[in-house]
C-alpha cells in the first residue's frame, strides 16, 4: 500500500467514524470533538477543528511533535496533538484515538467518578473494566498529558479514560472500532445514571467476560 493510499483509507476511515457519531446521537450538542489515526510512528491524520460534515481531505497530518506537515489546524485541535500523541506512545497497538464530550461520560468525568463496566456492550467492544479518571490540567498541557501518560501506565489493559471536568478519551484498533467504544461507554453511562434512580446498577457475576467471548467465538469461529 502506498503513503498516499494508506493516508486517504485512514482519512476516509476518520470520516465515517466522524459521522457515525453523530448519528449514534452520542455527542454534545455543540458536536465538540477530535479524531486521529495513526499514520507511522512519527505521523497521525487529525480533525482541523470541526467534525459535524468531516470529509476526508479536511484532515491534517501532523507530526507527534506537533508539526503540521499537511493541511491547516484551528488552534482548537493543535493544543490537543500532545493528548493524541502521549496515546500513541503508550499503546503501539492503537490505530485510532477520540475525544468527544458525550454528555453522560462527561457527567462522570465532572464528578470525577470511575464508569463501571456494567453493560455488555463494553464488554464487547474492548473495555471489560471500569474507565478510569485522568486528574485535571489544562488542556493539552504538559500536567494533562503526564496525568494522563501516568493513569494508561497504571491501567495497561484500558481502551478508554475519562478526562476529569473535560470529556471522554478512548482508543481503538481503528477509527470504526474505537467509534464503536466510544457509543457503548455513552450508553453504558446513560444506564449507569438511569439505574442510579431505581437502586442502582448491578455489578456483573463473575466470569461474564469470559462467557461473551466464548459467546463471541461461536458465532465468528
Amino acid at each position: 500500500m502506498t503513503d498516499t493510499h494508506m493516508t486517504n483509507e485512514r482519512a476516509q476511515q476518520l470520516a465515517d467514524a466522524a459521522a457515525s457519531l453523530f448519528t449514534a446521537g452520542v455527542m454534545s450538542h455543540s458536536g465538540h470533538a477530535n479524531l486521529s489515526a495513526r499514520l507511522d510512528g512519527e505521523r497521525l491524520l487529525l480533525t482541523p477543528g470541526f467534525v459535524r460534515g468531516l470529509r476526508p481531505e479536511d484532515l491534517a497530518t501532523v507530526g507527534h511533535d506537533g508539526q503540521v506537515l499537511a493541511g491547516a489546524l484551528q488552534s482548537v485541535s493543535a493544543e490537543i496533538i500532545a493528548m493524541h500523541s502521549a496515546v500513541y506512545r503508550a499503546r503501539p497497538q492503537v490505530g485510532a484515538v477520540i475525544h468527544t464530550h458525550s454528555p453522560a461520560a462527561t457527567a462522570f468525568a465532572v464528578a470525577h467518578r470511575p464508569l463501571p463496566c456494567r453493560t455488555e456492550p463494553m464488554l464487547r467492544f474492548g473495555q471489560a473494566e471500569e474507565v478510569p479518571v485522568v486528574p485535571w490540567g489544562p488542556r493539552g498541557s504538559d500536567v494533562s498529558v503526564r496525568g494522563m501518560a501516568a493513569v494508561l501506565e497504571q491501567r495497561p489493559t484500558t481502551a478508554a479514560v475519562l478526562l476529569a471536568n473535560h470529556g471522554l478519551l478512548v482508543f481503538g484498533p481503528d477509527p470504526a472500532a474505537t467509534a464503536q467504544l466510544v457509543v457503548a461507554i455513552e450508553e453504558s453511562a446513560e444506564a449507569e445514571l438511569a439505574a442510579a434512580a431505581i437502586g442502582g446498577a448491578v455489578d456483573f457475576p463473575e466470569g461474564a467476560l469470559a462467557d461473551v467471548r466464548a459467546s463471541i467465538a461461536r458465532v465468528t469461529s
